[in-house]
């Protein structure tokens, strides 16, 4: 299949889950992980549709940044983000997925006065206590959300989580359930930014179906539409 014809496919399989549990299709936004691809494959992707390109390496984005690769399309940073090279991403994307800790947030907050925005966030949460795993544990999480929703630069959006590896069909159900349950919690917590926490970013290519059913409103896909990765070391 052409690249247009997995991006279409996809998108009528994230419909049909939708539908299976009485959501509408629009609510559910296909975020394309572009990961190792090159500028003339994101190009192709925007072009066939994709309204959001999610990046998981700052060099890969600044370079294609300075190529216009993103051009008609949003851009979400979805990887984990070191303190150091927040300068290069606050006020450069339209959402960072992957906030999981104080100080990064903190980080964040500093630079994104220091240039004069408002950032958009999503706090990243370790739904499966994984210790390989970056992102706030589920019992630390109410107090990162409040602490953010009190910093002026940053507009806390909602979460996202990268649960387990599932080995099986349907395993990755109950952490994508817990985390609806802990959206809906933050959001009704959080009054003063009731109007702006509604995204919940979680599902990938082997199970972003399964996110959906469980209310995701963010999906990052890559594999399914890109293919599989090159081993690391190796061209993209």
């Amino acid at each position: 299949m052409s690249l247009a014809e997995k991006i279409r496919q996809v998108e009528e399989n994230i419909a049909a889950a939708a539908r299976e549990v009485g959501r509408d299709p629009s609510e559910i936004t296909l975020v394309a992980a572009t990961k190792v691809q090159t500028s003339e494959t994101i190009r192709e992707a925007i072009a066939a549709g994709v309204k959001v390109c999610g990046e998981n390496r700052v060099q890969e984005m600044t370079a294609h940044l300075a190529d216009n690769a993103y051009e008609g399309a949003k851009l979400h940073f979805i990887g984990h983000l070191q303190t150091n090279k927040v300068k290069f991403v606050v006020g450069r994307v339209d959402l960072i997925e992957s906030v999981g800790s104080q100080r990064l947030l903190e980080a964040i907050e500093q630079q994104a006065a220091k240039v004069g925005v408002v950032q958009d966030i999503l706090l990243e949460v370790n739904v499966g206590g994984e210790e390989s795993k970056s992102g706030v544990s589920v019992a630390e999480l109410p107090a990162l959300a409040a602490r953010a929703a009190e910093l002026p630069h940053v507009r806390l959006r909602g979460l996202m989580a990268i649960p387990p590896v599932a080995q099986n069909e349907g395993e990755n159900r109950p952490f994508f359930a817990q985390m609806r349950q802990l959206f809906v919690d933050i959001k009704e917590k959080m009054d003063d930014n009731k109007s702006v926490i509604d995204c919940l970013s979680m599902g990938m290519s082997r199970d972003y179906e399964d996110a959906v059913r469980e209310g995701a409103t963010l999906v990052r896909v890559g594999t399914a539409l890109f293919g599989p990765r090159p081993p690391m070391g190796q061209p993209g």
